[in-house]
């Protein structure tokens, strides 16, 4: 009886999220001796996936679902479940995740806890930490269903090696016509540039930067860092930055390593949104700026002297360091 894993890719490779739920299945099946197995959509080499122990790969390869459906995703991995006789089912917390995870509970007629931030507090009875309030606050919850489907909060586990005998099994679910009652059209995205959703480091900025032509010295520091950029609802409302970089309870959730918020003043529902995030450094002429309350580090000033100079120290060690 193993514990399964979707493990999300795109265009054939795998995300960073793949590896965290990896690491922690490993965790947990070490500590219920039982294995990892994963199921994946359409991805390139999964041999990958063995350094953060999955123990065996269940590939579907399966032209319908080049676009994703969250109804016949949700089909698949119940039946991958069902072939394996799993008891614990665990995705992440991606958009597609999201759509995924209740979805794959009602057909399991499993006990479903979103939000998961750390290996379970018990086995028996299985008890695990969630967060609650916009992350302000955790909960322990119980499920006590014989199937059990989690979803794992994003970086709140990390990514850990450690190498597994790798067993592969192409598989072959029954799709029906009737999981695709939603029909894609098309999906667009932005290339050549770090996501939101993959990004170790997000930079973003808010109405502080005066105009969408002042852009430049936000996009100047993300570049070094390595990081992505993002920005604040009425930035996106004002169309100064597409949407898709709108983030915060509204739009995009972060749960970076580092966040660091250029001259934005810090609204409640932004706050929430970006709270699980490491390490926050926040840039703003206003003392009194609410985001200041949440800051780990916080530089009061003029944004259009400070980050400059900051990314010009950020390229002097990183050129040191090279």
């Amino acid at each position: 009886m193993s514990i399964l894993i979707y493990a999300e890719s795109a265009e054939g490779k795998f995300k960073k999220v793949a590896f965290e739920l990896a690491s922690y299945a490993k965790a947990v099946a070490q500590s219920m001796g039982t294995t990892v197995t994963a199921v994946t959509v359409n991805a390139g080499s999964v041999s990958e996936l063995s350094q953060y122990g999955v123990d065996k790969v269940l590939k579907i390869n399966n032209d319908k679902l080049a676009g994703f459906t969250a109804k016949a995703y949700a089909d698949a991995i119940k039946q991958a479940a069902q072939k394996e006789n799993v008891k614990l089912v665990l995705l992440s917390s991606t958009t597609d995740s999201l759509y995924l995870a209740p979805l794959v509970a009602v057909a399991l007629e499993a006990g479903f806890a979103s939000n998961v931030v750390g290996l379970p507090v018990s086995t028996s009875p299985f008890q695990v930490k969630r967060t609650a309030f916009s992350n302000k606050a955790f909960n322990i919850t119980e499920i006590s269903t014989d199937v059990k489907v989690l979803s794992l909060g994003k970086n709140s586990y990390g990514v850990f090696e450690n190498a597994s005998s790798l067993t592969e099994e192409d598989f072959s679910p029954s799709i029906s016509d009737a999981d695709f009652g939603v029909k894609v059209q098309s999906v667009e995205k932005s290339s050549g540039k770090v996501t939101i959703a993959d990004a170790d480091i997000v930079v973003s900025a808010g109405r502080g930067m005066k105009g969408p032509e002042n852009w430049g010295i936000i996009e100047e520091m993300a570049t070094v860092l390595g990081a992505a950029t993002a920005c604040s609802k009425p930035v996106s409302d004002l169309d100064w930055r597409p949407h898709s970089e709108h983030v915060g309870q509204t739009g995009k959730p972060v749960a970076a390593n580092l966040y660091i918020a250029v001259g934005i003043s810090g609204a409640i529902q932004h706050i929430a949104g970006i709270n699980s995030s490491k390490v926050k450094v926040v840039i703003n002429s206003d003392p009194e700026a609410p985001f200041f309350k949440v800051a780990d580090y916080g530089v009061v000033g003029d944004l259009f002297d400070i980050v400059p100079k900051l990314t010009e120290k950020l390229k002097a060690f990183k050129a040191q360091n090279a």
